[in-house]
């Protein structure tokens, strides 16, 4: 494996890399989709409680993301992201 590929893969598993990766690339949904009626309560109470980390994980249940956003694919494959990237989930 390429040296930098490896050290890539090393910093995206350690640290809070969609927070960094947000501060060079900022994403800027363009489009809002329809939302699964069947989770959408659930989604409702963990926005009233005001608990990002479950509302997101909520979200992620949706078959599609509310919003377009680059970064919803990698929270998907690795739900322990939301935890390490706070500001991001915020």
């Amino acid at each position: 494996m390429n040296k930098w590929t490896r050290l890539s893969i090393e910093y995206a598993n350690q640290r809070s890399y969609l927070d960094d990766l947000f501060q060079v690339y900022p994403t800027i949904p363009d489009g809002i989709r329809e939302i699964n009626e069947d989770i959408w309560t659930e989604v409702e109470k963990s926005f009233k409680k005001k608990d990002n980390n479950l509302l997101i994980r909520n979200l992620l249940q949706l078959n599609l993301f509310p919003i377009k956003d680059s970064y919803i694919a990698y929270l998907k494959r690795d739900n322990s992201a939301i935890d390490r990237n706070p500001r991001t989930i915020n």
